[in-house]
């Protein structure tokens, strides 16, 4: 799945196990897996360019540093209950639970972004649903409007700190 110039890992997913899909035009795009994964297991080690700017398809490796990778784990799909964890220090993907074949390959996006590209209603559908994705240092939108309907108090921005 990754281009030549990023070598030939074993460990790197490959179109036999993997395909990035349209998942619908709400999720949009997003990482099928068509092999079964026990919890714990390795998924796959992760690849793309080093840049220092927040960019959709980005993952941070750690403050001002992020891994733009256009080819796989830029596509993860975000739910608040997760079926994958990252390890951005060693760019490797672990299932946090079985993983079926067919089943899309969900991130928390709060676990590895500080400050997310973009914030939007989450629709994953999860128990534990927070309504509104955000990084995990900032705060929702002044303007965001959660799925039950419920819209944040205006003021509630009034003592925020910039990070």
């Amino acid at each position: 799945m990754y281009p030549p110039h990023f070598g030939n890992n074993p460990l790197f997913p490959n179109k036999k196990d993997f395909r990035v899909v349209l998942k619908n035009h709400v999720s949009g795009m997003g990482v099928m897996t068509y092999k079964a994964f026990a919890k714990g297991d390795l998924i796959c080690a992760l690849a793309g360019d080093i840049i220092t700017d927040i960019r959709q398809h980005s993952l941070q490796i750690e403050p001002g540093v992020h891994l733009y990778d256009i080819y796989f784990s830029g596509y993860f799909l975000h739910s608040c209950a997760p079926n994958v964890d990252l390890d951005m220090k060693n760019l490797r993907v672990y299932a946090t639970r079985d993983i079926n074949p067919m089943e899309y390959l969900m991130m928390d996006y709060a676990q590895t972004e500080d400050v997310l590209f973009k914030q939007f209603p989450c629709s994953c559908g999860a128990e534990n649903c927070r309504g509104w994705i955000t990084g995990r240092k900032e705060l929702p939108y002044a303007d965001a409007v959660l799925p039950n309907g419920f819209r944040l108090p205006e003021n509630q921005f009034d003592e925020c700190q910039s990070i």
